[in-house]
């Protein structure tokens, strides 16, 4: 079973990133055939400067192996060390029709939200369609928010297979419903571009700020709370286990509890949570010549996956003659 999923560099890592898909990624490489990558292309999309997407993607990275990621065990890239990936984006365009990406939800919920509208957003499937089939992924850990992407990898596949046979493997989304999307400050979904995330490695003062930040309802303190209608709860939930889930919903339903004192026990929870991770990160941020080469290494395996599709595209297409 090969797995792949990968992760934008776009700024500081956060609760969503971690719940939503790198902890899954981290689990599978002891179970499965694990691809993953940092996809810098993509973050493209979000971040113009350079210097900051070449230094969020050293510290997408050093986040990656900090939390448990051994790439002796896995395929640990950066998506621009395999350009073979933006050959296979330019074939698969010819088996895009526009109609199925003027329906892809994230796109218009972007560009609604004051992003730019760009061909590189617009595209921004069939760039992800690549990167899945170039690595013949049979399942992608996805939030919800990415699973109509995964539909049109689906789609894209299924239209190449039928004109030159079964070249690709058509990939399965999968989707843990508990944690599909996780709630940000304001109960959105948590994301860099919304504004609203709370940030794994951000300072003690940072952090606290974050988590005290976020939209509760204005009910008494006495009163009962329905914990299924808090952001803080929704949050919290995500690092309990199911008797200590309990707990809390039962603090809640009985009263006399504050949100204050719910937020400052969260606060607490995140920062002794991922304390052993940020010392070992900061520790990978420290000798980025060793950072470095890990990744190369990575490129090498992953360039020699990818190239055995590559050469078989190439020769159905007719680009090799």
């Amino acid at each position: 079973m090969r797995i792949l999923s990968g992760i934008q560099p776009s700024g500081s890592l956060h609760l969503g990133n971690y719940f939503g898909m790198m902890s899954k990624m981290i689990a599978y490489q002891e179970q499965s055939e694990l691809f993953c990558f940092i996809a810098n292309y993509h973050a493209q999309t979000s971040v113009s400067d350079g210097k900051s997407l070449a230094r969020g993607t050293l510290e997408a990275a050093a986040n990656f192996l900090a939390l448990g990621m051994n790439p002796d065990k896995c395929i640990f890239w950066v998506q621009s060390d395999v350009p073979e990936v933006q050959e296979l984006a330019w074939i698969l365009s010819n088996f895009t029709p526009m109609g199925l990406l003027e329906r892809c939800h994230s796109y218009k919920d972007k560009t609604s939200k004051g992003i730019a509208a760009n061909h590189g957003l617009f595209a921004y499937p069939v760039l992800m369609t690549a990167d899945i089939l170039m690595f013949q992924s049979n399942k992608v850990p996805v939030g919800k928010d990415q699973k109509q992407h995964v539909e049109v990898a689906r789609d894209i596949a299924h239209k190449f297979n039928n004109e030159y046979g079964p070249i690709f493997t058509v990939p399965e989304p999968e989707i843990d419903e508990d944690v599909a999307t996780v709630p940000g400050l304001d109960g959105q979904k948590m994301s860099k571009s919304y504004g609203n995330t709370i940030d794994l490695f951000a300072e003690e003062k940072t952090l606290r700020k974050q988590i005290m930040r976020i939209i509760t309802a204005p009910i008494p303190v006495e009163a009962p709370k329905d914990p299924d209608d808090c952001n803080v709860y929704k949050i919290f939930r995500l690092f309990l286990d199911k008797d200590q889930d309990e707990a809390l919903r039962q603090r809640y339903q009985a009263g006399n509890l504050g949100f204050g004192d719910v937020k400052q026990e969260l606060f607490e929870t995140v920062r002794d949570y991922f304390a052993p991770q940020a010392e070992r990160r900061k520790a990978l941020l420290d000798d980025p010549s060793s950072l470095r080469s890990i990744l190369s290494k990575g490129a090498e395996k992953a360039r020699y996956a990818a190239s055995k599709t590559l050469l078989k595209v190439r020769k159905k297409t007719g680009l090799i003659y």
